[in-house]
């Protein structure tokens, strides 16, 4: 129990960093000392599972951050608001809201008159390129093996 209070509310996180860690130590040192021909193999492997082993370490770290409940209060609302507080913020937040739909109901239209410009202008400018024949078509091979033949005596 007392092991578990002191790894805090996150200890599956800390035992896989822990066995990452070993394993990955373990993969390196093999690597490093056994005479095997695959020996780079097994160095770069070690050295990649002791780098995912971060990963737990920061779960298991930013799991156990402990923030006072008086901090969190106004963040999530727990916070009872005083009648002042209260009208301001209402009021705050029905003119970001009529900000916001007037922006949303502007770039709507735009949107809109820009589809009908870009339909317009494409309907105007209708060109197509004329299809090649084949006796104007030639390849870079076909060029080179023109210019090697013609530059012998």
């Amino acid at each position: 129990m007392a092991l578990q209070a002191a790894l805090g509310r996150c200890a599956c996180a800390f035992w896989l960093a822990v066995a990452f860690d070993a394993v990955g130590l373990t993969v390196l040192l093999l690597g490093v000392f056994a005479n095997v021909f695959f020996y780079d193999f097994l160095i770069y492997a070690g050295s990649i599972v002791i780098f995912m082993s971060l990963v737990w370490w920061i779960f298991w770290y930013t799991g156990n951050i402990e923030v006072p409940p008086e901090q969190l209060e106004d963040d999530v609302g727990l916070k009872k608001l005083s009648k002042k507080e209260g009208l301001l913020r209402s009021w705050s937040s029905r003119i970001s809201q009529t900000f916001r739909a007037k922006s949303w109901r502007s770039a709507a239209s735009l949107r809109s008159a820009a589809k009908h410009t870009d339909n317009k202008k494409i309907k105007e400018s209708s060109f197509s390129f004329p299809i090649p024949s084949d006796r104007h078509l030639q390849t870079l091979s076909q060029s080179v093996t023109a210019q090697v033949h013609s530059g012998q005596p």
